[in-house]
């Protein structure tokens, strides 16, 4: 697998998918969303990936849309929308205006619609500035660990835009409708204690020790029944759609697949013996 603006590693049961275009914070390429989707799909079909990592390199997570693109394409006089498109290719040039009306649809809206059949879980770790789209990509993240230098803003509002990958479903389900809409409406820039403090971040560590201290919490998700683990992600997501008559139904049909597994009766076994259990992920 090719890849470009992305980087991509396995180990110890961890896919780690790493945003690379530092020089910019990790602002959005076409070439990067592929490849992001790309790797979401890779992690799905490997059953030796038991946990997928998303981070950014350099200094920072991700700061979403290339807005200096935007800003020097506008000031020199464009009114073209397609002009200003931050993430199409060259073969857009002269396409219809009416026609971008897929673009996010077919560029950035691939990683979420991805995730979204990703049982596994989708851990960020929040290393720097986590900007505008970059924040909404933390919130499509089953949990958010952050570097204690980690920075946070909704920074549309300061476009004259709104969220327009996710943040506006994603947001609200992680912190409530009021506190949402303060951080959408407002755009102001926050810091790791209050993210924390909020529970939009679930840990936060030293920036020094960030990726140790996370890869121990990884590797402890990565080392259990995965089967249950994933089952119970899955769980999480529809019960949270569902009344409670189909949540109670779902979770029964959840555990018949958990029993059915080579995990379910280590589990028991291990704890008679009192010894640690040696989870097979079957």
């Amino acid at each position: 697998m090719q890849l470009k603006d992305v980087l991509y590693t396995k180990n110890q049961g961890i896919a780690t998918i790493t945003l690379n275009r530092p020089e910019v914070l990790n602002a959005f390429s076409k070439e990067m969303l592929e490849g992001w989707v790309a790797c979401i799909e890779d992690a799905k079909l490997d059953h030796n990936v038991k946990v997928v990592v998303v981070t950014g390199a350099g200094r920072g997570f991700c700061s979403g849309m290339d807005a200096k693109l935007a800003g020097k394409r506008f000031s020199e006089g464009s009114t073209d929308k397609r002009e200003a498109s931050l993430i199409q290719s060259d073969d857009d040039e002269n396409s219809l205006f009416i026609e971008q009306r897929h673009e996010l649809k077919n560029t950035v809206h691939r990683i979420p619609r991805a995730l979204a059949t990703l049982d596994k879980p989708y851990v960020g770790i929040i290393n720097g500035p986590c900007a505008g789209a970059g924040m909404d990509m933390a919130s499509m993240c089953d949990i958010r660990i952050a570097s204690d230098n980690a920075k946070f803003t909704m920074a549309y509002v300061k476009m004259g835009l709104v969220p327009g990958d996710g943040g506006c479903y994603f947001l609200p389900k992680i912190l409530g409708i009021s506190k949402a809409l303060d951080l959408i409406w407002t755009g102001r820039i926050f810091g790791s204690k209050e993210a924390l403090d909020m529970g939009y971040v679930d840990m936060v560590f030293p920036h020094d020790h960030l990726v140790d201290q996370a890869t121990d919490y990884l590797l402890q998700i990565a080392s259990g029944p995965s089967v249950a683990i994933q089952v119970a992600k899955r769980l999480v997501y529809q019960c949270w759609e569902a009344d409670l008559n189909t949540a109670l139904d779902l979770c029964q049909y959840g555990q018949f697949i958990a029993r059915a597994t080579e995990d379910s009766k280590e589990g028991p076994i291990a704890f008679v013996q009192k010894r640690k259990p040696e989870f097979k992920g079957r």
